[in-house]
């Protein structure tokens, strides 16, 4: 028979709970995690004695049951689990286990770190009062001949334990829901928190008679019971407005540490824009945050999926996610299993990796520039596209560019280019040499990229096509005779000065090959790498608002440049000069407005001079 017995609960200041209800106000959803976690733990332990033999009755039905009553203004999570008898109860709810509440008072009075508390002083059952002005715990021990107990307080450190009806074993949690938290009370709102926090919890969990969780998600499950249906069945659980994933890595490590999940490549591509809040953590399938940051590195932040580890308690704080040495491991083990299973994949199926290269480079990318590991281990299935859709390692690709693309210092010298359209006449002038050019289209990654390849291989450089004219990009010392004369050249100068009219182009007249562009417009790529790394972010802020800065090449050898020198008539030549120069803009789509405008006009002009009338 239970004695009633009244008395306090055995803690260092008359002020803990408004110091509970304060301090978690802004995170008071988890009150029921926390007690349906505690009733998953009481579920799990009853199993696991009775697997041992030390608890030899049927286990029966082992949902556990969350009950919203709006009349009576109470929530109740029940369950079939071990149950307390009142000595327990004395043990496990009377004395909270704080060490010198004194000291959390002074050390939390000017700090609103909830996650930290919790992590700290393991507050888990009390967490209730955060919504409730009353609780009561009705509960029976599993042990033969054990009486039912009846637990309650108020908030205040009193509590009164009586005797209780109830027949069979396990746990009733009832909260008596405070006006200030009466949200608590819509079935909504306990829905929306069940399925945040319990969707994957080891043991079914019912609310308004229906089950809402899976208790046995794939990632606790060996890969060889799995198929490919059943991972992507699964994505579709996470993510259920989302595409197909590219692929997937499933993890299960336990030593030297416990990990498990699954982790999904999703398709990436256009802006780099981090998917945060897309990986969710949990702790033995209690889901904790989807602000893994500092458990996956940065640059995973791109993939989606779920990471589970016992080794990361449920109640964690920033600071210690940051200092705590499983943390660094699991870190430095998703990069190296990541990497792993793109090594595999590119060599067990080129073509198919080719394939996918599309969607995953941003990432691999992304990956080498913010992790020198990463770099080090995706170095050898890193691929360089080019603009005829060939692709090529990067030690692959200096063997391919090795015979034509060195310079007379003995440089490799890529030739790239950012908009393939746009730069189709620079690009053509490049491969009528037999010069390859790389397709690097990606404006918020591969100015950063071209970079890092600059800096980590030697004598090796990436030059964007437009950037000088083609023999100056690959500078061979290798010089062309042009066909004017010196005066021809002068007066060449003068009507292209006139007809550019600006002074932020430098024009030079250059000796090129004939079947070159008579006009064409480069942009000197120190200056243009600057302003592309400041529109990416990562360059001075001053460059991305600077004008634009080019050169115009005009080529001597060219027919149409030939005319306008041997000109008698000064008016042919200068819209001549015009057309040419105003075609060299057209083509880098730098003529607009009214300069258009006068273009069309010139060009109907022209024209009407070789149509008989």
């Amino acid at each position: 028979m239970v004695t009633e017995e009244k008395g306090t609960i055995s803690i260092h200041t008359e002020n803990i709970f408004p110091i509970i209800k304060k301090f978690l106000y802004s995170d008071h959803e988890i009150f029921l995690r926390e007690l349906v976690s505690n009733a998953v733990d009481a579920t799990q332990k009853l199993k696991r004695l009775a697997s041992l033999g030390e608890f030899k009755g049927e286990l029966g039905d082992l949902k556990i049951k969350v009950s919203l009553d709006k009349e009576k203004k109470t929530i109740t999570i029940s369950d079939r689990g071990l149950g307390m008898t009142a000595d327990e109860i004395k043990k496990y709810i009377n004395q909270i286990a704080f060490s010198g509440a004194t000291e959390f008072v002074e050390k939390y009075k000017d700090k609103g770190d909830d996650k930290q508390i919790i992590g700290n002083f393991g507050l888990g059952f009390y967490s209730s009062f955060m919504v409730a002005k009353n609780v009561e715990i009705i509960t029976k021990s599993f042990q033969e001949g054990a009486e039912p107990a009846r637990w309650e307080c108020d908030g205040s450190t009193q509590f009164e334990i009586t005797g209780a009806e109830k027949a069979d074993r396990g746990s009733d949690i009832i909260l008596h829901v405070a006006e200030d938290s009466e949200e608590f009370l819509e079935s909504h709102r306990l829905s929306a928190i069940l399925n945040k926090y319990c969707k994957f919890l080891p043991v079914e969990i019912e609310f308004e008679g229906t089950v809402i969780n899976n208790p046995n998600p794939i990632w606790t499950k060996s890969p060889s019971e799995l198929k490919d249906e059943d991972y992507l069945s699964f994505y579709k659980e996470l993510y259920p407005f989302s595409g197909d994933p590219l692929f997937w890595i499933h993890l299960n490590v336990d030593y030297p540490f416990n990990l498990t999940g699954i982790l999904y490549f999703p398709k990436i591509k256009g802006e780099l824009e981090v998917n945060r809040n897309k990986i969710q953590l949990y702790s033995r399938q209690v889901f904790i945050t989807d602000e893994v940051k500092d458990v996956v590195p940065e640059f995973l932040m791109l993939l989606q999926g779920v990471i589970d580890s016992p080794d990361i308690p449920l109640n964690v704080s920033r600071s210690f996610l940051q200092a705590d040495g499983n943390v660094k491991k699991i870190n430095s083990h998703i990069t190296k299993k990541v990497a792993d299973k793109l090594s595999e994949l590119f060599n067990k199926d080129r073509k198919a990796f080719e394939e996918k290269w599309d969607d995953i480079s941003l990432f691999i990318k992304y990956g080498m520039i913010s992790d020198e590991k990463f770099y080090d281990r995706a170095a050898n299935f890193c691929l360089l596209k080019n603009t005829e859709n060939q692709y090529a390692t990067m030690e692959e690709y200096k063997e391919k560019i090795k015979p034509l693309q060195t310079d007379k210092d003995e440089n490799l010298v890529a030739l790239y280019s950012s908009d393939a359209g746009k730069q189709d006449s620079y690009i053509q002038s490049a491969t009528s040499r037999g010069y390859d050019v790389l397709l690097m289209d990606n404006a918020m990654i591969d100015s950063h990229f071209i970079n890092l390849l600059e800096r980590k291989i030697d004598k090796f450089t990436l030059k964007r096509v437009d950037a000088e004219r083609i023999d100056k990009l690959i500078d061979k010392d290798e010089k062309m005779e042009s066909v004017l004369n010196d005066d021809q050249k002068g007066k060449v100068k003068d009507v292209f000065t006139k007809a550019i009219g600006n002074d932020k182009a430098k024009m030079e007249l250059e000796a090129l090959p004939v079947e070159e562009l008579p006009v064409s417009i480069t942009f000197p790529e120190f200056i243009r790498r600057m302003k592309d790394m400041s529109m990416a972010g990562g360059g001075m802020p001053f460059m991305a608002n600077m004008g634009e800065e080019y050169q115009v090449v005009v080529n001597s050898n060219h027919p149409m440049i030939r005319k306008i020198a041997e000109s008698g008539d000064a008016s042919v030549s200068e819209k001549l000069a015009k057309q040419a120069f105003d075609l060299a803009l057209l083509s880098q789509g730098m003529l607009k407005g009214k300069e258009l405008t006068n273009f069309i006009r010139r060009s109907v002009e022209l024209e009407s001079l070789f149509i008989e009338v």
